[in-house]
């Protein structure tokens, strides 16, 4: 389904990590791949402009990363990024430029593309987060099913098999979440939609469009 395609949800000029998604056509495909990415990347980046922290964790000079966050490696923490107080990065983590870790936030094999902010209180989890995406306080990805199954994304009348056990959710650019809603393994949401606080979403959500509960999503008004 082309709506759900790399190219249709990100623009990759946004983030380091743009060939992680070369020759792949679903943004979940590059989920096994992004430690390896970075033990690959992180050698080759500017020594003037990122340091080597640790194990395998290269953090920019121009990062604000609080003392009392946590980073296991592998990960990269981009430039004039910010992790607040209390976060941590569970490894196979890439936070783009402009990007903000909140307070208390957990991520875990996740590429956050430039200026995402998971700013309190997140867990995002096997998970791709478009430019600009915000996700609201308390707001979270669950990355695996309960039966423990392999997870399939629903979209409309098609079930598109992942072969992953575990998957959050795709982001795509501009998305906002609004605050303790619950993104379900499997999760795919188009460009610049909004979804409501609280909510539980499953599945595929249309670009441009309003998610207030399953089965009630209304189009955006064009302006």
């Amino acid at each position: 389904m082309k709506d759900l395609m790399i190219r249709n949800l990100y623009h990759l000029e946004e983030t380091i990590a743009a060939d992680l998604f070369e020759g792949k056509d679903y943004p979940w495909e590059v989920l096994p791949e992004i430690g390896s990415f970075i033990l690959k990347l992180g050698p080759t980046l500017p020594k003037d402009e990122y340091d080597q922290v640790g194990e395998d964790v290269w953090i920019a000079k121009s990062a604000n990363v609080f003392p009392s966050a946590y980073v296991h490696g592998p990960a990269i923490i981009g430039k004039d990024a910010e992790v607040r107080h209390c976060a941590f990065i569970r490894g196979n983590a890439i936070v783009g430029e402009g990007a903000v870790v909140g307070n208390s936030t957990e991520l875990k094999n996740v590429v956050l593309f430039n200026k995402v902010q998971v700013p309190h209180y997140n867990y995002v989890g096997d998970s791709v987060l478009g430019y600009k995406a915000h996700m609201g306080a308390g707001s979270i990805t669950s990355n695996v099913k309960a039966d423990k199954m392999l997870v399939k994304v629903h979209a409309g009348t098609e079930n598109i098999e992942t072969g992953l056990k575990k998957f959050g959710a795709m982001l795509g650019d501009h998305v906002e979440v609004g605050c303790n809603a619950v993104l379900n393994p499997g999760t795919v949401i188009g460009r610049e939609t909004n979804v409501y606080p609280t909510s539980m979403v499953r599945g595929f959500v249309p670009a441009r469009s309003i998610f207030k509960n399953t089965g009630e999503v209304m189009r955006k008004k064009t302006v």
